[in-house]
């Protein structure tokens, strides 16, 4: 195929990558807001820090749809200055996360204090796992298309959220079945592993590494 037939198409795809970083960010946005609403309400730890994370994901999210603007432009060029402010910024966010959820958990279990339901937790949690299913899968399809390693890889760390929004849909359940208190600061501890994860991942990006997301 010509270049100058391969151009139209790049445009797509192009455009494509940058609808879906956009998207991201809205969803994470509405994701947030009512995740800390009922988090809040129904007084579920779990929950309450998922809603946190989502708000974390918008500032990675910005991060990326000004990545993949330059990328478009510029792909040879390294990553600006307010890329790397965002992912320090992001990273920062994940770490202080985590310690307010550990602190939170010990004190709830300590405590025996339970959240009033976790049907809502329930409910995000399975419609989060399809919205960021079909992320990863739009990502995956941009990235091959235009060849790109950062956005395979972006497509890639997009599959932590999947795995975060498991381990709320495992907390969730479990106490809708069982009542057993602890499981929501146990899910809590389990939304500690990955902020953790991803706290230090945008640090190695901050610095020119690149996370294992890329294999």
């Amino acid at each position: 195929m010509s270049t100058i037939a391969e151009q139209p198409a790049q445009k797509i795809f192009w455009n494509y990558a940058l609808w879906l970083a956009a998207f991201t960010i809205f969803y994470n946005i509405l994701e947030g807001l009512v995740s800390i609403a009922f988090g809040v309400s129904d007084e579920s730890l779990a929950l309450f820090g998922f809603g946190v994370d989502s708000f974390i994901e918008v500032m990675s999210g910005i991060g990326i749809l000004v990545m993949v603007n330059r990328i478009r432009r510029n792909p040879n060029t390294s990553r600006t200055p307010f890329e790397i402010t965002a992912l320090r910024v992001t990273g920062t966010a994940f770490y202080l996360l985590a310690v307010g959820l550990g602190a939170t958990a010990v004190y709830n279990i300590v405590t025996g204090h339970k959240p009033e339901t976790t049907l809502p937790g329930l409910v995000i949690s399975l419609i989060s796992i399809a919205v960021m299913w079909a992320l990863v899968t739009g990502k995956r399809k941009v990235g091959r298309a235009l060849n790109s390693v950062p956005i395979l890889a972006d497509a890639n760390c997009t599959m932590v959220c999947i795995y975060m929004s498991v381990v709320l849909l495992a907390a969730s359940l479990v106490y809708q079945l069982t009542g057993f208190g602890f499981v929501d600061s146990l899910g809590a501890i389990g939304l500690i592993y990955f902020s953790v994860n991803e706290g230090r991942e945008s640090f190695e990006k901050a610095k020119g590494l690149e996370c294992d997301c890329e294999d």
